[in-house]
């Protein structure tokens, strides 16, 4: 009897939490990118700022909120939407970048929000000339 009890108790529990994931997937903010989640500046000018905005719209159920913008480098600065977007509202993502060595460079910036794909890199690319 009392193994009957524990099994009926484990089942039920497990449902619950079946019932609680399925739940909890089935609702999710997303990013749809405007364009690449790669810029490529082409030729850019040492120690003069560039600046380029990745756009996006939030294509899931959900309010989708943007918890840090990081730059891989101190040269890369990233700012971002704060407030949380509504589903089918759009964002950005703003990052400028300021060549201090000459030669090919790509820069990333790790994105981290509450989206289905909760972290997402977007980088920045090309070459700085003299």
């Amino acid at each position: 009897m009392k193994k009957l009890f524990s099994t009926i108790a484990f089942v039920l529990l497990a449902l619950g939490l079946h019932a609680q994931e399925i739940a909890v997937s089935g609702a999710n903010a997303e990013f749809h990118w405007e364009e690449s989640q790669t810029y490529d500046f082409g030729k850019i000018a040492k120690n003069v700022p560039v600046t380029h905005s990745f756009r996006f719209t939030n294509t899931g159920d959900t309010p989708l909120i943007i918890s840090s913008a990081k730059a891989s480098c101190g040269c890369t600065v990233a700012a971002f939407t704060k407030d949380p977007i509504m589903p089918g509202a759009s964002g950005e993502i703003t990052a400028t970048y300021n060549a201090q060595k000459s030669g090919l460079f790509q820069k990333g910036i790790t994105i981290a929000s509450n989206a289905q794909e909760n972290v997402v890199v977007l980088y920045l690319k090309g070459e700085v000339t003299e």
